[in-house]
């Protein structure tokens, strides 16, 4: 009953890529930024796991005797994506970065607005929250959607449920994600519903992404095909939209997306568990929030025990991170970065220091290797290296 366990911290890179200059990402290192807008901060159980003896990580304690093993990954992939990075933890290479707009053509919002049969707000790069802040009147007054998107690969629409029913706004992004094709392909178009509270803007956990489907064969797809589960936590689904699951589960918080892999730990299956902590890069990194970064850090930090516990005796847990999100970065957006990488489980030896590899891809060779399916077209397993 072998499983492998990846859980995405989404967004905690350690450190600029050699190419980060390209993307503007010079000097990014979202972790020692969160250090430093927190210095007291307390993730014994990841220190012990051993994440401050990871090649350049210098803000946190060096765990003597860690009890997993550790690597910094490289991303070979061009682009500083949420789906990039995580097809590539997947193990398939995207050479080419997804399209990026500052605004959309002016046809292709007027064809929208006909297709979907309202006008439209906004259509510029900003923060969701900020975005939201400053057209949620007007959007309330005139029923029309607020449209954003940023320097990732996204075309966002905001609308608040009681102006906008959360079905409709749905219904928007099918049609957006139909259209924004060839030279206007998008990674993801993402519903970012909201609620007026007490004068103030909040978001639901009802955000749902649409993506565009892997370009090839990933780890999902050989474990599935190997008749193994794929159990997804999270935004997993959306982000492989739907390719090669078996199972998924929405969440609405780090909380609850670790709640829901404890619960899939605690199942009877064989294959694969894939969870995505979104709180990290959404309500944190894009909002320039290193102390807020912290503290969920610190929530994580306190629940691994859970998770550990509920492990069976042959399940490998990879805890990992997708790209950057530099909270003291300028701007809004992910940075190019190292990834962290831990590994643990009863027949995983502890301390023993990867060093630095390649590609993030490297996750998924070694997945495969472990649960005996097909390998995947990227990456090179480091199974032997760690296994007792």
């Amino acid at each position: 009953m072998k499983r492998v366990v990846i859980i995405v911290l989404d967004s905690l890179g350690i450190g600029a890529l050699p190419d980060a200059e390209n993307y503007g990402d010079s000097g990014a290192n979202t972790l020692a930024n969160i250090k430093k807008a927190k210095p007291d901060l307390r993730i014994p159980n990841l220190i012990e796991m051993g994440i401050g003896r990871i090649d350049g990580v210098e803000v946190l304690e060096k765990e003597a005797e860690p009890i997993a093993s550790y690597v910094r990954l490289a991303e070979m992939s061009k682009g500083k994506d949420t789906i990039t990075g995580h097809w590539e933890i997947a193990g398939l290479y995207t050479p080419e970065p997804f399209r990026t707009f500052e605004r959309f053509p002016d046809d292709f919002m007027k064809a929208f607005e006909e297709a979907i049969g309202v006008g439209t707000l906004g259509n510029y790069a900003a923060s969701g929250t900020e975005i939201i802040k400053e057209l949620g009147p007007e959007h309330k007054a005139t029923g029309k959607p607020i449209i954003y998107t940023s320097a990732d690969s996204v075309f966002q629409i905001a609308a608040n449920t009681d102006v906008i029913p959360l079905e409709e706004l749905y219904r928007y992004c099918e049609i957006a994600r139909e259209m924004l094709v060839g030279e206007l392909r998008v990674g993801r178009v993402i519903a970012r519903p909201f609620i007026e509270v007490d004068g103030k803007y909040v978001r639901t956990s009802d955000r749902k992404d649409y993506a565009v489907s892997p370009g090839g064969r990933t780890l999902l797809d050989m474990v599935k095909d190997a008749g193994k589960v794929v159990y997804t936590v999270g935004k997993i689904n959306d982000i492989f939209n739907g390719q090669g699951v078996s199972i998924s589960v929405h969440t609405k918080s780090n909380q609850d997306g670790i709640d829901k892999t404890i619960q899939a730990l605690n199942a009877d299956f064989e294959g694969l568990i894939f969870t995505n902590l979104v709180d990290f890069d959404s309500l944190y990194g894009h909002r320039r929030d290193g102390v807020g970064y912290g503290t969920a850090l610190e929530e994580f930090d306190s629940r691994l025990p859970e998770v550990k516990d509920a492990m069976k005796k042959e399940d490998i847990l990879i805890i990992c991170a997708d790209h950057g999100n530099d909270p003291a970065h300028t701007g809004w957006d992910h940075t190019r970065e190292y990834v962290p990488a831990l590994i643990y489980g009863e027949s995983i030896q502890p301390g023993v220091n990867l060093g630095t590899r390649s590609t993030f891809a490297d996750i998924a060779a070694t997945a495969a290797e472990y649960l005996e399916v097909e390998t995947t077209s990227i990456g090179m397993s480091f199974l032997s290296e760690i296994k007792v």
